[in-house]
């Protein structure tokens, strides 16, 4: 409290009113933030407690745009879990984001007619380069850092999917892929670990962001969890030497696909006998079951069960409380209906730097939106069957 009184002291000695406006603020946020971080923790900061939870790990600098001015905060982060102030706002890196790719386009000359007319009703016609490029470093800045970042822990459960978005490359229009790597950690919370873009979904692709992913300290990997993309499933044995889980809606398009209209209902209802069993070797003789009976009549599809068992029923093996979660990339296509829902305004991106700041940024703030989630995405006593880390940790707690 004296230490508290002395800095406040400080602040009045000093400068103008909105200086001392300014400094005021950002010394009751961190107030704010070290008293919610000491009950996320437990403990105080520099205080032995027994009753500790988790250890801190340093800050992350950040700026906070205010009324008075910009205030520089230092949020601190922890060694397991994330910390995410509540009175910062989360949507806005990511508006600045869009409006800094519109920008950019407008710019270059290069914008369609609905960009040009989005630009006119925000107010931007008499926008000039170096602001464009101000804007775009400080965004760029923080996406880079975010996207860099050390990755620590275990990450038992690790979803990959891609979208694709336009970009104008040497005067020509091109597809580009967008990947994007949502984990589970040890203390069953997400985060998004990671993105690529790239110009197709080779295996030298896969290679490459799954090697960077590594680089940065990714580890502990049981289940990969992605659609039929050419290359992953040899690159996830390779560097990751972890199970791959086919995702089960996909090869339900595929599945359904060598049936006839009128039997695709049965079909399904008929694979989904498999999906309902309890255990593992009872879906596997449930699958084979199916197969057998659709030979005849469909041997096309016969044939891709037998090929997919494997791949498709690998999430049987992983605690079943969370299953639901497992068998599909369901749990990351609400952020890539975010993605697309961004991208869509922008149409096509002038390079795939501007890809990067816009989908970066919504990545970014997603993060920060389930580290402020109090719940956990999986329980502790179930990533505690794939995980040594989780099981240490739950072993540790008090009964």
């Amino acid at each position: 409290m004296t230490d508290d009184k002395i800095a406040l002291r400080q602040m009045l000695e000093k400068g103008s009113d909105a200086t001392f406006l300014r400094e005021m603020i950002g010394f009751a946020a961190q107030r704010l933030m070290e008293l919610e971080v000491g009950e996320v923790t437990g403990a105080a900061h520099g205080k032995r407690s027994p009753d500790r939870l988790v250890q801190r790990n340093g800050y992350r600098d950040r700026d906070w745009q205010t009324r008075a001015g910009t205030v520089e905060l230092r949020i601190p982060k922890l060694r397991r879990g994330s910390y995410f102030p509540a009175f910062l706002e989360p949507r806005r890196t990511a508006e600045k984001a869009l409006t800094a790719v519109i920008q950019e386009a407008y710019v270059q000359g290069i914008s369609t007619r609905s960009v040009d007319d989005l630009v006119r009703a925000m107010g931007m016609e008499g926008i000039s380069r170096s602001q464009v490029s101000r804007l775009c470093t400080e965004i760029d800045e923080r996406v880079r850092d975010f996207l860099a970042r050390p990755i620590e822990g275990d990450w038992p459960c690790l979803w990959l999917d891609a979208t694709y978005v336009k970009v104008r490359e040497a005067g020509r229009i091109v597809p580009v892929a967008v990947t994007i790597a949502v984990s589970v950690n040890a203390d069953g919370r997400r985060e998004v670990l990671g993105m690529a873009v790239g110009s197709s979904e080779a295996e030298p692709f896969w290679l490459d962001f799954l090697r960077t992913l590594k680089r940065r300290g990714l580890a502990g990997v049981k289940l990969v969890i992605s659609d039929a993309h050419e290359g992953l499933k040899a690159t996830v044995t390779k560097v990751l030497r972890a199970t791959w889980q086919r995702c089960r809606v996909h090869f339900a398009r595929n599945a359904l696909a060598h049936a006839g209209k009128a039997q695709r209902r049965i079909v399904s209802a008929w694979i989904g006998t498999a999906y309902a069993q309890e255990d593992a070797a009872a879906a596997h003789a449930q699958w084979r079951t199916v197969a057998d009976q659709l030979r005849p009549k469909v041997p096309k599809l016969a044939a891709l069960m037998d090929s997919a068992e494997e791949d498709v029923l690998a999430y049987m093996h992983f605690p079943a409380a969370h299953r639901a979660k497992l068998h599909s990339t369901n749990p990351i296509e609400r952020l890539n209906g975010e993605i697309k829902r961004r991208t869509n305004v922008v149409g096509i991106f002038p390079n795939e730097a501007a890809v990067v700041r816009l989908v970066g940024a919504i990545l970014l703030e997603q993060s920060d939106e389930w580290a402020t989630q109090r719940a956990r995405y999986m329980t502790l006593e179930a990533i505690s069957t794939v995980s040594n880390t989780a099981t240490a940790r739950l072993s540790a707690m008090p009964a």
